[in-house]
This record gives C-alpha cells, structure tokens and sequence, in this order.
C-alpha cells in the first residue's frame, strides 16, 4: 500500500500527490501510533465500561475520559485558531436523523459486547494474531458497506430522510453562541467545561493517577484524535482538490480498506484506509518486539457465530450512528456536535443492555 503511495510509477488513478498525500501519510503514522499504544495500555470503551461496572476496577475508564478529555481541548483549539474548519466535517451538518443515530449506536454498544470488542479493538488484536478478530473485522467491513452503498442503503437512507431535522444549532458552542455569546467565547466556554470534568473525573481517581502507562496513554490518544483534524483540515487544504476534514474512525474505513485492497484499481488512498492499515501494523510491530504476538482462534461454532452476529451489528450500526466508539466516542464528541452526544448515548445505552439486565450477552461456557 506505502509502495503504491511513494512509486513514481503507480498507476494515475491510484496516485495521491500534494497535499492528500501528505494527508494519507499523516493516517498511516498516526494509525502506527494509535495500534502501537491501544495494544500496551487495553484503550478500550467495552473493556472501560466493563471493568468500571461489573468488576469494579475504573482505571481503564478514567483513561478514556482522559482521552476525550484532551481531544475535546485539543480540536477546540485548532478550531478558535481558524486551523481546522471543523463545519466540514461529518459531524456537524446541518441535518441529522436524531432518532436513527440513538438506534445505530444502540446496535453498534450492543454488537461490540457480542464481538468483545469494537472495530479498532479487533484491529489492534488482530495484530497481535488474534483470528477471532479476521473474523470480526471482515464481518464489521462487509455490512457498513451493504449499509452504505449495498443492500440495506436504501432502508437507511428512506429512515433517514423520514426523521431528520434540520437546525443551526449543531454543537454546544453554537448553543452557547444563540444565547448571545460570541463564536470564540462559546467554544472556549464549552471547551473549558466539557474537558476540565472530563480530567478532572480522570485525575480524582487515586489508582489511575498511580499508573503512568494509562495516563499517557490517553493523553497520546486525545492528541492522534487533534493530530487527525490538524492533518486533513490543515495539512490537506487544498482549493483545487479538497480533502475530506476527518480524524479517527473505524466503520467506513475498515469497509473502505477491504474494498480497497480487492478493488485498488480506480480507487484512492485516504486517511481512513492508511489508519486502518497503521493500525495492523502499529500493533503487529509492537506484538513482535514485546513478545505479545500469538495465534488463537474461536473454540467453539457458538462463539464464532456470536461474535459474527455482533460484528454485523457494529458494521450497520456504525454506519446508522456516523461512527463508532472512536468515531462518534473521540472524534465526533470532540466536535462537540449535539448529533454525537445522541449517538455516544445511544453506544452507552447498548453497552449496557449488552453488560447487564435481562439482555446482557452472558458468557459461553465453552467459548
């Protein structure tokens, strides 16, 4: 893929030059990075959730919050500084469908308890030679892209069209804006509250201060999250060929990827295939120099068909959702957009029934 990137000779239509070369350079190394320490620290929303609620141990969730934390911080500033125009984005059009993202989360929280695991954890695993996470992975990619452009497309998209609403107040600092604040004032304000609870629910928890490898890995993650913005908003601008403003997500770039890799003629690198293919790699590299890389697979046609199932689950709901639980749960919150505080909800709510209650997925015996 790197070859196909870098060689003078590469067909035209796979070529990317300028400033989008630079941008899918960009999302392989923050990929390497991002694989590289979600391996070593377990960055995880479903581990976080399940060690805070069912086993009582909120390390792994304060890590998280550190994360959205930063990246909230982080984004919020590039955008006062006029770096990033974040409107661009996926996050914060005009028109959303309330009702489908809430559902699309629900399936995708839902699905990652069945899979153990979300699109980006199976990346991170998958590098480290777990093949229950191939499974996972080809699963997840083969439904966003049937609820993309395939199959179930024109369900979606006729939901969609029968429940959106269309507003100017898309984000808390457009809220805070209609209130008769000024654009700065409103987003640093929102900035300043959102992300200062955030560290502060990270930081007052005794054990998480106590283990350093947790707390640096949210603040790296928080930063590729900015880094991602800064790189396709920044770095890629281009008026003659504009890229897309995106950071890390997980749903449509893993189907991108598959597409990519059987179809490659007659279709471009981006940000989102180089992260999923840095990802693979960043794990992979680190799996191999740790010591960490071993093969293991499903022990049973229950498991494989469970895990399957909530892969399938993930992949449409990711779609429904516009992200996952780095996509919507990082990237999108940091926009502070109004549609992925529903959609982040909607992932939580899913989570739960998945963890807990009369529909919690309960272990396998033989798994």
């Amino acid at each position: 893929m790197l070859l196909r990137l870098i060689s003078p000779n590469a067909p035209r239509d796979n070529a990317v030059e300028g400033p989008a070369n630079i941008v899918v350079l960009s999302g392989l190394l923050i990929g390497l990075v991002y694989g590289a320490v979600a391996l070593l620290s377990g960055f995880c929303m479903l581990s976080s959730l399940r060690g805070w609620w069912a086993e009582g141990d909120g390390r792994l969730v304060r890590t998280y919050a550190l994360a959205i934390g930063v990246s909230v911080a982080a984004t919020q500033l590039l955008a006062a500084a006029g770096l990033v125009d974040l409107g661009k984005s996926i996050y914060l059009q005009p028109s959303f469908s309330a009702p489908l993202m809430f559902v699309g989360g629900l399936l995708f929280g839902y699905g990652m308890v069945m899979s153990n695991g979300c699109g980006s954890r199976a990346l991170v695993l998958l590098g480290r030679g777990n093949l229950r996470s191939f499974v996972v992975v080809m699963v997840l990619g083969i439904f966003a892209m049937m609820t993309l452009k395939g199959l179930i497309a024109p369900a979606r998209i006729a939901m969609v069209q029968a429940s959106q609403t269309t507003t100017t107040v898309n984000s808390v600092p457009a809220l805070l804006s209609a209130l008769g604040l000024s654009e700065i004032t409103a987003r640093m304000l929102a900035a300043s509250a959102v992300s200062a609870a955030l560290i502060i629910f990270a930081f007052g928890h005794a054990p998480f201060r106590k283990s350093p490898g947790q707390v640096a890995a949210g603040f790296v993650i928080g930063i590729l999250v900015a880094s991602g913005w800064f790189a396709s908003g920044y770095l890629g601008a281009d008026d003659f060929n504009p890229t897309p403003v995106v950071s890390l997500t997980f749903i449509a770039p893993i189907a991108d990827a598959l597409q990519y890799v059987m179809l490659s003629t007659g279709s471009t690198l981006n940000f989102g295939i180089a992260t999923v293919g840095g990802v693979l790699a960043g794990s992979l590299i680190t799996a191999l120099a740790t010591g960490r890389f071993h093969l293991e697979g499903y022990q049973s046609p229950r498991h494989m068909l469970r895990s399957g199932g909530g892969a399938a689950l993930m992949g449409a709901g990711g779609v429904m959702a516009f992200g996952c639980s780095i996509g919507q749960g990082l990237t999108g919150f940091s926009t502070l957009a109004l549609a992925s505080f529903i959609a982040v909800a909607g992932i939580l709510v899913g989570t739960a029934l998945g963890l807990r209650g009369a529909l919690r997925v309960r272990p396998l015996a033989t798994a």
